[in-house]
């Protein structure tokens, strides 16, 4: 469980967009910007059409929070038989699921401690620098890194989990050790070899506990200013992103229905274009510990909560273990290019896929698989979740339950 986000009016949003941006101009992309696909991935046996002409078609796959409590430290532990820590075993029910996506993004909520340890939980996390190497494995190309955790451990909890995430090739969005690192597009290939999409991932958080940025670090970890985001969609633009998605952690705890900042800002982002064009094509949401729902607002899907993909056993504010924080979704989306050069890319089909991690058993469970396997006492969790993510209208505009 994490601290409570400050509910404010609707009219705080506003504000957020009346800020100063403090975006500055593109870098080029460093060089193997992307690691290899696990094998049996789209990328890795090429398919997905022919290695000519334009970008096509690729599949864009989003999960939840990675909040490793104490208990979740622990279990990793004793994966590892004595060895440090193993995650990987953790995330194998939904490994084929990941792996299949041309490209998969996942929410690292906390940040690393030093090799060996001491690590901690709540309420101030430092984690097992292992669970980089275990998101690569599963099939995660990129992390968004901006949360209400981000500076638990100052600037150098930052730097160790980056650090992690660069050695184990998992890209990152939304903290930084340098001003030129936060000021640079990440740009990750989609797709299969010269057919690959580009695609910008940003991400922001709407605070972080009240610890203040680092002296003279205020580029440290991104913090939520709409227009800051509309400007940086921009720039990635400029720097050639076919498509731009934004995670941002935000929302308030425990609560099913997304909250009015949420709803603002999902309206005034998705309002946001440039030639006629979006700003933003996908938005991504993290932080309310429970799944929330999926929404086409302005012609552009907003997921506003995937809740979280790894917990541990949940408290909420009533001091209750509350089973909907170990629930959540995966989304998915898969992206066509535009008839013409300056269009959008559009979302031709959109999916979500239940997920529950067992805080008994320390794993990920994809629901439908399980279902399928004859586990019906997964069923009522899973339609659950279903009904949920589907309780604003999402079905109405092609959202379906994927496999």
């Amino acid at each position: 469980m994490t601290k409570r986000i400050r509910r404010g009016a609707t009219a705080a949003v506003a504000v957020l967009f009346a800020a100063a941006a403090g975006c500055t101009g593109p870098q080029p992309p460093p060089a193997g910007e992307r690691g290899p696909r696990p094998a049996g991935s789209p990328a890795a046996r090429g398919a997905g059409g022919e290695e000519t002409g334009g970008p096509g078609a690729f599949t864009l796959l989003a999960s939840g929070d990675v909040l490793p409590h104490s208990s979740v430290i622990e279990r990793a532990a004793a994966d590892a038989g004595g060895r440090g820590h193993d995650f990987a075993p953790m995330l194998e029910g939904v490994a084929p699921v990941v792996s299949r996506a041309d490209l998969a993004l996942c929410h690292m909520e906390t940040v690393y401690g030093p090799a060996g340890g001491p690590f901690s939980g709540y309420p101030s996390f430092t984690s097992p620098p292992e669970i980089a190497t275990a998101l690569r494995s599963t099939g995660f190309d990129s992390c968004s890194t901006a949360s209400n955790h981000s500076l638990d451990d100052g600037t150098e909890g930052i730097r160790r989990t980056l650090d992690a995430l660069d050695r184990a090739g998992v890209r990152h969005a939304g903290s930084a050790r340098t001003a030129a690192e936060a000021a640079r597009p990440v740009l990750l290939n989609a797709g299969p070899g010269k057919r690959a999409a580009t695609v910008a991932h940003l991400a922001y958080t709407y605070g972080t506990n009240g610890i203040p940025s680092p002296a003279g670090r205020p580029w440290a970890v991104n913090v939520t200013d709409g227009r800051r985001i509309v400007a940086d969609a921009r720039a990635a633009r400029r720097a050639g992103a076919d498509v731009v998605v934004l995670s941002v952690h935000w929302g308030t705890e425990w609560q099913d229905e997304p909250d009015g900042e949420q709803l603002a800002l999902a309206e005034r982002l998705t309002a946001s274009a440039s030639a006629g064009r979006p700003d933003l094509d996908l938005i991504i949401g993290t932080h309310a510990h429970v799944p929330q729902a999926y929404e086409k607002v302005n012609g552009t899907w907003v997921v506003y909560g995937m809740g979280d993909q790894i917990a541990g056993e949940m408290i909420n504010y009533e001091g209750e273990r509350d089973p909907r924080g170990n629930q959540g979704s995966m989304a998915r989306f898969t992206f066509a290019p535009p008839g013409k050069p300056g269009q959008r890319w559009t979302v031709e089909k959109a999916e979500f896929i239940p997920q529950w991690y067992d805080p008994e058993a320390g794993r990920v469970i994809d629901l439908n698989a399980a279902i399928g396997d004859g586990n019906n006492g997964l069923r009522e969790v899973r339609d659950r979740i279903r009904t949920v993510v589907l309780g604003r209208g999402a079905g109405r505009d092609g959202l379906v339950m994927g496999k």
